[in-house]
């Protein structure tokens, strides 16, 4: 799979902690692991895939990076997955549902959420997390409205967003959410533009969080 570009932008905007315990859900390459273990160099972070190639990859990169002692990729589907309660969880979730397949199983499996449904995603995160916990996703705006009202029925409630838009022309195409136990917490709200209106030159803001990350910067 591609490294796309709000996957990043989740990878850099989510609130990785300082220490502690952090997971990340399908990890695809090993990407937020690999970001997050870059922005909090003290967390143990274990980074679960499924897919058969996906893992070997996650594998093959982190043992290739700096941080092969801090991650560790596991080969599991999420829902059977047991392991003591996450300070942090991330993830970049498929969310497509009744839609065309790819003849490509793999594609359909990192895009489709026929595996990981999303009341079966929020039912493993409730249960992974500690009370004082954040969860971190990453979705289009309107399977993070399906995915927020599953997550209240569990305590489960947003506190921060950040609205993603390729330029200011164009509509919010991915949201990033993190959720809470805190059902008081005050939710705020961000906007990330990607592009200066010509569609071709990243932003300030853009260029400003992602410059740790891209070597073009």
């Amino acid at each position: 799979m591609k490294v796309c570009t709000d996957s990043c932008v989740l990878g850099a905007y989510a609130d990785t902690g300082v220490g502690g315990r952090l997971l990340d859900i399908g990890t695809g390459t090993g990407l937020l692991a690999l970001m997050a273990a870059q922005r909090n160099p003290t967390a143990q972070i274990d980074a679960v895939e499924v897919d058969d190639a996906a893992f070997q990859q996650a594998t093959e990169n982190v043992q290739a990076s700096p941080f092969a002692e801090q991650v560790r990729v596991i080969h599991s589907r999420i829902q059977p997955f047991l392991a003591e309660p996450y300070d942090r969880i991330l993830s970049n979730p498929p969310f497509y549902s009744n839609h065309l397949r790819s003849p490509d199983s793999a594609v359909n499996r990192a895009l489709h959420n026929d595996e990981l449904p999303f009341e079966e995603l929020i039912a493993r995160v409730a249960s992974l997390l500690k009370p004082e916990g954040q969860f971190w996703v990453l979705l289009p705006p309107f399977e993070m409205e399906r995915l927020t009202s599953i997550a209240a029925k569990t305590g489960l409630r947003p506190f921060r967003q950040l609205n993603l838009r390729h330029n200011s022309r164009k509509p919010v195409f991915r949201t990033v959410t993190a959720f809470t136990f805190d059902g008081l917490a005050t939710p705020t709200t961000d906007e990330l533009i990607i592009f200066e209106p010509d569609g071709k030159t990243y932003s300030a803001a853009f260029r400003e969080l992602l410059q740790p990350f891209y070597l073009i910067f």
